[in-house]
């Protein structure tokens, strides 16, 4: 891989991160994992307001994660590849791994 290539991979896999970063979108992503919704079955789902799932999804969509599809006068948004949930999914594996080491650390300490 060039250094160019590899540059502007690390730089959108941050920009993936950050994007993933936030409790609220994780919900989201968690959402869509089972198909398309739209952003007032997503808002009354998670219990925000419309505007704040809007905003979530709008950040969601210029990272390439979730495409938006129009029928009739509703939005639907829908995760773009099964393989957003698969990385979260291990991402929280991972992290439960850790919690669980820590757990076992300071029952032994």
């Amino acid at each position: 891989m060039r250094k160019t290539d590899r540059a502007e991979l690390t730089e959108l896999h941050a920009r993936i991160c950050k994007a993933l970063a936030d409790p609220t979108r994780l919900l989201i992503i968690n959402e869509l994992r089972d198909g398309r919704r739209s952003v007032g079955e997503i808002a009354d789902e998670l219990r925000i307001s419309q505007p704040n799932a809007s905003r979530h999804l709008a950040v969601l969509r210029d990272r390439g994660i979730v495409a938006t599809e129009r029928a009739g006068s509703t939005i639907f948004y829908a995760l773009t590849s099964d393989k957003v949930v698969a990385a979260v999914d291990l991402l929280r594996e991972f992290m439960a791994e850790e919690l669980g080491a820590r757990g076992r650390a300071n029952l032994a300490g």
